[in-house]
């Protein structure tokens, strides 16, 4: 059953424990942004059982770059119990409040499910079904049971393989969010399967 009041509402990481005895959490992000966890000021939290988000103060955040989470202190949690009772729950912020993007970036979720395409031949590789951060983002695009390489390996194999691709512009030149398409021009070897 949706749940049309959250339709105005974007998830933007996930409470996963806590941090220390202080009433800090580890949060997970599934935003782009840094500001949403280290900018102080209003946000949501979605605890299970509740219908719609309720306000919270963030107080400080920072970022943890080897495990991919940010620590955060929220007003009114000042212990390891108060912070243990908000374990799972889910940090939102109003759709409206989506930062605006310049040229070239993209929201991560606008990317899944996108047709990728070569842009040379217009075949079709396959699909966008994850984002991998990391110093550049991955697409990780599984391959469509059509395309097949050179050396036809994909073809007696029906399990579809995935890839990942570099999102970087010399590879991944046109991003056509409208017509739901990517397409790439990938340099030689980058799309063969390693069996």
């Amino acid at each position: 059953m949706t749940n049309d009041k959250l339709d105005n509402w974007l998830e933007i990481g996930k409470i996963v424990a806590p941090q220390g005895l202080s009433g800090e959490l580890r949060v997970y992000p599934v935003s782009d942004f840094p500001e949403r966890f280290e900018v102080p000021g209003k946000r949501w939290l979605l605890c299970s059982g509740d219908t719609e988000p309720q306000p919270i103060e963030l107080l400080t955040g920072r970022y943890i770059s080897n495990k991919n989470l940010y620590v955060i202190k929220l007003a009114g949690v000042e212990n390891c119990d108060r912070a243990e009772a908000l374990r799972g729950c889910k940090l939102m912020v109003p759709a409206s409040d989506r930062p605006q993007l310049g040229k070239d970036e993209y929201h991560v979720l606008d990317l899944i499910g996108l047709e990728v395409f070569m842009q040379a031949s217009g075949e079709l590789v396959g699909t966008v079904v994850d984002i991998i951060p990391a110093g550049n983002d991955l697409l990780e695009v599984k391959l469509h049971p059509s395309f097949t390489t050179d050396k036809g390996q994909i073809t007696n194999d029906k399990k579809q393989k995935t890839v990942l691709i570099p999102f970087v512009e010399a590879i991944a030149p046109v991003v056509d969010l409208p017509s739901g398409r990517i397409e790439i021009t990938p340099p030689p070897g980058l799309l063969e399967i390693n069996n």
